[in-house]
């Protein structure tokens, strides 16, 4: 296949899009996220807690001390995409992050993520 069959190949093909968790494996603490290019983005946090820049202070500097093998970035959950044209995955993408949030609840000492806001 030559080079411009496989670009095209790539733009059109659907990337993993869904919730991701990056773990310390050593205190349990996680960060839960989601979003629409999941290996993009796990390369991503990686690069920046890499370059020490990650805007999360906490999980950058649990990164620096205890170094990347202490932690494990996995996909969570998938989104199955729609054939609909014009589909915004966002709304989805929101509500699954919400689920795994309230499962697994990733805040203050228990993890990376801000702590929810009380509503009411």
């Amino acid at each position: 296949m030559d080079r411009k069959a496989l670009i095209r190949q790539y733009k059109e093909s659907r990337r993993p899009m869904g919730v991701y968790r990056i773990l310390n494996k050593v205190n349990g603490k996680a960060l839960i996220g989601a979003g629409v290019e999941l290996p993009g983005m796990l390369n991503s946090h990686k690069a920046r807690l890499g370059f020490g820049v990650h805007e999360n202070a906490s999980l950058q500097k649990d990164w620096a001390e205890l170094g990347p093998e202490a932690f494990e970035f996995e996909i969570l959950d998938a989104l199955a995409p729609r054939a609909e044209p014009g589909y915004d995955p966002s709304d989805d993408l929101r509500a699954l992050e919400s689920m795994w949030l309230e499962k697994l609840s990733p805040f203050e000492s228990r993890g990376y993520n801000p702590s929810r806001k009380k509503s009411g």
